[in-house]
C-alpha cells in the first residue's frame, strides 16, 4: 500500500513536469509551482523562520508552505539549519545556487509591471518593496544622487544605499542614515514612492528636499497595449 502511494505520487509529479529539454522549461519544473517563486523572493535577503515566511506570503497555508519548502530543498534551491544559541531556532535559506535566481526576479518584475492587469494595491511584502527599489531604479534619473536610507517597515528594518553607481539593498539598518522612512506596511511607503502620496507621510528623519527627490529616481515603464485584454474580456459570457 505504501509503495502504491509513492508510485502514484511520483506519477503525479512526472505529469507536472514539462517533457522538454529546454533549460528554461526545466527551470519552471524547479520553481514554477504556485508559491515557489514568492517563497524564494522572501529568502533573497537572508535566512527566515517558517513563521516569518508564512506572515510574508499572504494567503499561503502552513501545509502548502511546508510542501514548497520541502520541494525546493529537495531540488537544491534552499536548505535549512538551526541557529546557534541563544536563538536556537530553525531557519530556511537559499543555497549559493538558489541565490543565483535573483536576476530572474528583476527581469520578471520589469517585464510584468507593464501588464495592464497588474494591481499595485494588492498586498506588498517588505522584501517585495526593497527588490522593487533596486529593480525600478532609473540610472539616468539617479545620476549624482547619493544617500544612505533606512526603511522601517512594521517591525523590520531595511537599507537602501547608493554610492556612485553602486546600489546596495538588504535587511538591517543603515548607519548614519541620511533619510529614515517608516510605515506600518510596505504598501504605505510604495504609495509615497510610486503612487504620488506625499513623501512627508513616511519621512521620520532627514532632509525634506532630499526625500522629495527620492521618488523621482524610480520610473515605471509604460504599460503594454491592452487590446488583447479587451478582446479577451469581450469573449467572456
Amino acid at each position: 500500500m505504501e509503495l502504491e502511494k509513492i508510485t502514484k505520487a511520483r506519477q503525479t509529479e512526472d505529469k507536472r513536469r514539462y517533457d522538454d529539454a529546454c533549460a528554461a522549461a526545466h527551470g519552471m519544473d524547479l520553481i514554477g509551482e504556485r508559491w515557489s517563486m514568492p517563497l524564494i523572493r522572501e529568502l533573497l535577503f537572508g535566512p527566515r523562520r517558517f513563521s516569518d515566511l508564512k506572515a510574508s506570503l499572504n494567503g499561503i497555508s502552513a501545509n502548502v508552505l511546508t510542501q514548497r519548502l520541502e520541494g525546493l530543498e529537495a531540488a537544491g534551491v534552499l536548505t535549512r539549519r538551526k541557529l546557534p544559541p541563544p536563538a536556537s531556532v530553525q531557519v530556511y535559506e537559499l543555497t549559493p545556487w538558489g541565490y543565483q535566481a535573483a536576476p530572474i526576479f528583476a527581469a520578471l518584475g520589469r517585464w510584468a509591471v507593464r501588464s495592464p492587469q497588474h494591481d499595485p494595491t494588492r498586498p506588498f511584502s517588505p522584501v517585495s518593496l526593497m527588490l522593487s527599489l533596486r529593480t525600478m531604479l532609473d540610472a539616468e534619473a539617479a545620476k549624482g544622487f547619493e544617500a544612505s536610507i533606512a526603511l522601517r517597515i512594521g517591525d523590520e528594518t531595511y537599507h537602501w544605499i547608493k554610492v556612485g553607481e553602486e546600489v546596495r539593498v538588504g535587511r538591517g539598518g543603515a548607519e548614519q542614515a541620511d533619510l529614515v522612512f517608516a510605515a506600518p506596511d510596505a504598501s504605505t511607503i510604495a504609495a509615497a514612492i510610486y503612487g504620488g502620496a506625499p513623501i512627508e507621510r513616511v519621512l521620520v528623519e532627514g532632509d525634506v528636499a532630499l526625500a522629495r527627490r527620492f521618488p523621482s529616481l524610480f520610473i515605471l515603464p509604460e504599460k503594454a497595449p491592452a487590446s488583447g485584454v479587451v478582446e479577451a474580456r469581450k469573449q467572456l459570457p
